[in-house]
């Protein structure tokens, strides 16, 4: 096992169980906590997925501009929760005009996939993401906004990917974090209104979000995804490290210091 250098403070968390790295591109570089103990992802599951539908899109199955969700959507707008479709459905804005975070976007994005490779949402990311990573402990059950399960072991080979891409072409990766439909309002869930409230391809982008679950001082372009479960994924790219954080403690108050100040150490060190 690696030291666990700026992950220390994890084993101070008040959660029963928790499950940390720091992922460059040569690997692991501190570690702590069970790294094949598999927690459910929540939310963590839409980036997990949305590379899935890169894939797809790399493969011609599908496009940004496929047709998807309400009319005037696409598979860009559901992506980026521009679509307009409220967190489990119903249309509450034209696509476009409001980032309004959606469950229903990505599993409208599941069934859209489906449709066209007759590959179920599961199947079809384990085919194109997970096999091809060396991922034999994650799969999803269920939503593909939020029915996966994962180790950190597991999500080092995905940030691993996202670092440094050999199952996806570079430009790939640099558009998914790049602002889709620049300028939105809207709410980071558990932390409110954001202007604007910056999103890529499948990935939450820091920009000049505050308050915020990455490091106050981060990079601006540090993309990635927490989950509901106590689950979060970062890449800073310029500073060329990523951190892999799982618990079974739900995101609730106890997170919101512990999660920045963990991710300033880590930056820190870096």
């Amino acid at each position: 096992m690696p030291d666990p250098g700026p992950l220390a403070a994890v084993a101070e968390w008040p959660v029963a169980n928790a499950g940390a790295a720091v992922v460059g591109p040569e690997g692991i570089r501190h570690a702590i906590g069970d790294l094949d103990r598999p927690y459910w992802l929540a939310s963590v599951t839409k980036p997990l997925f949305a590379t899935a539908v890169l894939v797809a899109i790399e493969e011609e199955t599908l496009t940004l501009d496929t047709p998807a969700g309400p009319e005037g959507s696409t598979v860009a707008h559901l992506l980026s929760h521009a679509s307009g479709l409220g967190l489990d459905g119903g249309e509450l804005a034209k696509p476009g005009r409001r980032r309004i975070y959606s469950n229903a976007a990505y599993n409208l994005l599941g069934t859209t996939l489906t449709g066209a490779c007759d590959l179920s949402a599961a199947t079809y990311l384990h085919e194109a993401v997970l096999a091809p990573l060396g991922m034999a402990a994650t799969g999803l059950d269920g939503s593909p906004a939020s029915g996966a399960t994962s180790t950190v072991a597991d999500l080092t080979r995905w940030v691993g990917e996202l670092l440094r891409p050999r199952l996806l072409a570079a430009e790939t990766v640099a558009r998914a974090r790049t602002v889709a439909f620049p300028g939105l309002d809207g709410l980071v869930p558990g932390y409110g209104k954001q202007s604007p409230n910056d999103w890529g391809l499948g990935f939450e982008i820091k920009g000049s979000k505050d308050p915020h679950w990455t490091a106050r001082d981060g990079d601006p372009a540090t993309f990635g995804h927490f989950g509901r479960s106590g689950t979060f994924v970062w890449v800073d790219p310029h500073r060329d490290v990523g951190l892999v954080v799982l618990t079974d403690r739900e995101f609730e108050a106890w997170a919101k210091p512990l999660w920045p100040a963990l991710s300033e150490a880590v930056l820190a060190e870096a």
